[in-house]
């Protein structure tokens, strides 16, 4: 691994760190009245965990298998987390 790799791998998970917190101040936000909540909102960030964790196992393993290196078995499990945590919130931002 040289240290351009370390350095994405690390901007991708600081993008996700912040968009995660960013989602999570703003459902927050909704949960006590600060911010407009969509009806339904609750139940959707609980039910969605499910399936984005499933995707993400999925795609680590199918890393893992094909001999992917560590860093790249993070990365495809980061992806389809990282997506649905980036529409989250682009759509909590409207």
């Amino acid at each position: 691994m040289n240290p351009i790799t370390l350095l994405s791998l690390n901007a991708k998970l600081v993008s996700l760190m912040l968009d995660t917190q960013t989602v999570m101040a703003m459902r927050l936000m909704g949960m006590v009245g600060a911010l407009p909540h969509a009806r339904g909102e609750n139940s959707r960030m609980v039910n969605e965990k499910g399936p984005a964790m499933f995707k993400a196992y999925q795609a680590a393993a199918q890393a893992a298998i094909a001999g992917g290196r560590p860093d790249q078995i993070l990365t495809a499990a980061m992806v389809p987390v990282s997506k649905k945590v980036r529409a989250n919130r682009k759509r909590l931002m409207k």
